[in-house]
């Protein structure tokens, strides 16, 4: 079951609150999330006592992200493990939650296998689940030391691409603090620019249908006091056409094992308007992001989400007469249907690098990309 409390702040400072921590008050271990779809209005915490709770959360986008959903996936099992219930049962559910990103299924991997493998060697249940906790934390904190490198490394490659500073950066969606055990991925590339010196202006698209961007993004950029305007989606083009943008930085939940890379829908236009203007286009994602079992971008599965979120917007703080509590204002006339991919797929050849923690791939290649997440086991191991 889950449970809701708020805490509404009233100043303008920092948030302390992280996207995602395990705690143990007397009832029991719980997952606490910053329920994202609050967000920013207020900060409110949403309390996860068991794996279905967990699975809704992540199915509404309470949490999210990638790298996010990998971590909550193994708090996930260990939370079933601690609490008493099947974590076989838990494992399948929380990894077929969404289906795009591949980190979820990795994250619930790893923390059923710790788990599993403490039975075989003659532990306990109770010992088994500290095992699949210990491998939480550990992912946890790995993906914090990932992000803290991709900001390194892409800082590196937009100094080598666009000489001389003053960088003018578009992003799509959300990708930073908020989806990751660290400050993110493509964000926290930014934000490393910013900090020294070299961010002349964050573009943010508002990215629809959720308005993760225009919500989350210029949420963290106003609270890291970095210099960004939004944008609608379809704003975009004209930007490029205006010479406004020096390089695309994206994240990414997929990334086949060809190059190509599954992000929020709409990246796959701005691949094209990138290659078009002649601006890089660059991914930056963790290493466990990569899917080596999907040959291709073909291969990806790409979810598909409610139609009200396009035809609706959603108001669940504002009493609207006629509207059921916690619905969405209608835009579109009732019973339109709404086509509402959460994702797109661009190929590798419009891509000019990807960045990860363990290095930068460019030209990206189905051989660069192999030897690159081999590397990265021969060091994990």
């Amino acid at each position: 079951m889950a449970d809701q409390y708020a805490q509404s702040r009233e100043d303008n400072r920092p948030t302390e609150i992280p996207a995602i921590r395990w705690d143990e008050p007397p009832e029991g271990p719980v997952l606490v999330l910053l329920d994202q779809t609050r967000l920013p209005a207020e900060e409110v915490e949403l309390v996860c006592t068991d794996a279905p709770a967990l699975v809704a959360a992540i199915r509404s986008l309470a949490v999210r992200g990638a790298p996010l959903l990998g971590i909550a996936g193994a708090y996930g099992v260990a939370l079933a493990a601690a609490r008493g219930f099947d974590v076989d049962e838990a494992a399948v559910a929380l990894a077929q939650a969404r289906p795009t990103a591949v980190n979820l299924a990795v994250g619930v991997s790893r923390a059923r296998e710790a788990y599993r493998a403490e039975l075989a060697r003659g532990g306990d249940r109770d010992r088994a689940a500290i095992a699949a906790l210990v491998a939480a934390r550990a992912l946890h904190r790995e993906d914090a030391e990932a992000s803290a490198r991709m900001a390194v490394h892409g800082l590196a490659l937009l100094d080598e691409l666009l000489p001389g500073g003053g960088h003018r950066v578009l992003t799509h969606c959300n990708t930073g603090s908020l989806v990751s055990g660290g400050e993110g991925t493509a964000f926290a590339v930014a934000l490393a620019a910013h900090r020294a010196g070299r961010l002349r202006r964050l573009w943010v698209d508002e990215t629809r249908p959720l308005l993760q961007g225009a919500r989350l993004t210029a949420y963290e950029a106003a609270r890291s006091g970095m210099a960004y305007t939004l944008l609608t989606d379809n704003a975009a083009g004209s930007l490029f056409a205006a010479g406004e943008v020096d390089a695309v930085l994206i994240g990414a939940d997929r990334i086949a094992a060809d190059g190509s890379v599954a992000n929020k829908v709409g990246s796959y236009p701005l691949a094209v308007l990138a290659r078009y203007h002649h601006v890089p286009f660059i991914v930056v994602a963790p290493v466990t992001t990569v899917d080596m079992d999907t040959p291709d971008g073909a291969s990806i599965e790409v979810e598909q989400r409610a139609g009200h979120e396009v035809t609706e917007i959603a108001a669940p703080q504002v009493p609207v007469a006629g509207v059921e509590a916690g619905g969405g204002i209608p835009v579109a006339p009732l019973g339109t249907q709404a086509y509402n991919p959460a994702f797109d797929v661009t190929p590798p050849e419009l891509v000019t690098a990807i960045v990860t923690e363990a290095g930068v791939v460019s030209p990206v290649t189905a051989e660069a990309l192999a030897e690159l997440c081999d590397r990265s086991r021969q060091v994990t191991i």
